[in-house]
């Protein structure tokens, strides 16, 4: 009896019959990249409600890897047991109607049943992307059809795979985002999964269900559109809406992520309505003779406030603003009134970049008021940062900038320990009993301003500036304000926990 030279066929596997090279490779492709689009998407789905944190996007990151994991290990111990033809169209069907349900299901969580956010979050992300991840161990039953090439099958597929999952990321992070809303991204996907599940079942002439989970994602669609915590603007970083005062007929609140980041009187660029605010241009005021144009540098930019005020105070004013979301900038154009011409030029560019672009000794004042979320970008709250901060200042210049902290205070009193390693004159002015100038009462939190130079601030006239405007804040320095940091960690580019130093609160406005 002679003994066949080719290889004998793998005992169990179905076969390959519906489903070629190509057809298996455009299936592991396009699920993988569907999963990382999910969680990048998710990420900012939940930043409004949950924060733009590093706990966050761990969080979310995690989950999605969970998925990953679960999906991969059920998909090929079932493909073993279950023909893997007749579960590729639910896998891709069920996930492309959980996605297409997910924006309007997670809004509404997060206004009407916030407990419940977390669980919910998580089985969004959970469910399609444990059922996207089976896809590749069903296809991969489906392709093998002998022992002698298993490796060459999974490498390819685990290949294809992979690079799908890279386009996923980079198509989300630098295409997709900055031109479609969140919820267009995410009911678009559903539609390609449901589409892609009724090929498959028109291929294998399987399953039968793509009518109804055509009719979830049209569901989808339609309750996106009724569901609470909509934005008048998606743009690169933020659920942005530009609120009317009903108090002040110019006056116009930027709402980013669900929290107060600016208020702007499009009329009347003087009115300065958060405190926090007030007390910066109390400093500013105390520094620099009345009237005299000042050449500033802005990290951050949101409804630029303050660069409107200084042009309005001190004509001849230079702003310059480095402001990371170019969506906030045209905002700033279309909705909140900002002129070419005023001595403001904005820069849709990332604050730290945008110092180390400045030459040194350049700027009477640098302001900073950036915000991710709730919180200071880490890499802007540095040595290293606040070093080149003073290298760009001139020898008399003013840094200023909004902190933002509750319960014992750890990122404010380190981030104005690390400055006072800077600069050789420091104070930092808040409410009595959050900078501990009251030991009587209780710290709540909220706003707080550092100011800091290398030439002395005359704090008697920034404490007089600072009662005209009936803010109530006072100032801590010398020995009140060493006592205040006592052991706070220095940050570093090395080491800024700064999202773990933050302690929580729950007002939803950034003053």
């Amino acid at each position: 009896m002679t003994r066949s030279s080719s290889s004998p066929v793998a005992e169990g596997t179905p076969g390959n019959h519906g489903l070629g090279p190509r057809a298996a490779a455009l299936l592991v492709f396009g699920s993988s990249a569907a999963v990382l689009v999910v969680e990048i998407v998710a990420l900012r789905l939940l930043a409004p409600y949950l924060g733009l944190t590093l706990e966050t996007s761990t969080m979310v990151i995690g989950i999605a890897l969970s998925a990953i994991a679960v999906g991969s290990w059920l998909g090929g111990r079932i493909a073993d047991q279950v023909n893997p033809r007749r579960l590729l169209g639910p896998s891709l069907g069920v996930s492309g109607a959980v996605v297409a349900l997910t924006p309007a299901v997670l809004r509404t969580t997060a206004e009407w049943a916030a407990p419940m956010l977390l669980l919910i979050a998580s089985l969004t992300i959970l469910v399609p992307g444990a059922l996207l991840s089976a896809v590749t161990p069903l296809v991969t039953k489906l392709r093998l059809t002998s022992l002698a090439e298993t490796g060459t099958v999974v490498g390819r597929l685990s290949g294809v795979g992979t690079v799908g999952a890279i386009v996923g990321t980079v198509l989300t992070g630098f295409v997709l985002v900055s031109r479609l809303p969140v919820s267009g991204i995410l009911i678009g996907l559903g539609t390609l999964l449901v589409v892609g599940a009724a090929l498959v079942e028109w291929r294998t002439r399987g399953w039968s269900g793509t009518p109804v989970l055509a009719l979830m994602v049209v569901a989808g669609g339609l309750a996106t559109m009724v569901a609470p915590g909509g934005c008048d603007t998606e743009t690169k970083y933020h659920c942005a809406r530009v609120v009317a005062d009903p108090d002040r007929g110019s006056g116009r609140t930027l709402v980013l992520d669900g929290l107060r980041h600016s208020y702007v009187d499009v009329d009347d660029p003087t009115f300065l309505e958060f405190e926090y605010v007030r007390a910066i241009a109390s400093v500013v005021e105390a520094a620099f003779p009345e009237g005299e144009p000042l050449v500033a540098h802005h990290l951050g930019g949101g409804g630029l406030t303050f660069p409107r005020y200084l042009a309005a105070t001190r004509p001849g004013t230079r702003s310059l603003v480095s402001e990371i979301d170019s969506g906030v900038v045209r905002i700033n154009r279309d909705q909140l009134g900002l002129r070419s011409g005023a001595g403001i030029d904005v820069r849709a560019e990332d604050g730290r970049l945008g110092l180390r672009r400045l030459n040194a000794g350049s700027r009477d004042l640098v302001v900073g008021d950036a915000f991710g979320g709730v919180s200071v970008p880490w890499h802007l709250t540095t040595v290293e940062a606040m070093t080149d901060v003073r290298r760009v200042l001139n020898e008399d210049g003013l840094y200023v900038a909004n902190l933002i902290d509750h319960g014992g205070m750890a990122f404010a009193r380190a981030e104005v320990g690390t400055l006072s390693e800077i600069f050789e004159h420091v104070a930092v002015v808040g409410e009595p009993a959050d900078i501990g100038l009251d030991p009587t009462a209780t710290p709540e939190g909220g706003n707080l301003v550092v100011l800091a130079s290398d030439r002395p601030v005359d704090l008697r006239e920034t404490q007089e500036a600072l009662d005209a405007r009936h803010t109530g804040w006072k100032i801590a320095t010398g020995d009140d304000l060493t006592s205040w940091i006592g052991d706070a960690q220095l940050l570093t580019d090395d080491y800024a926990p700064v999202d773990q130093l933050l302690q929580p609160y729950s007002p939803r406005s950034r003053q």
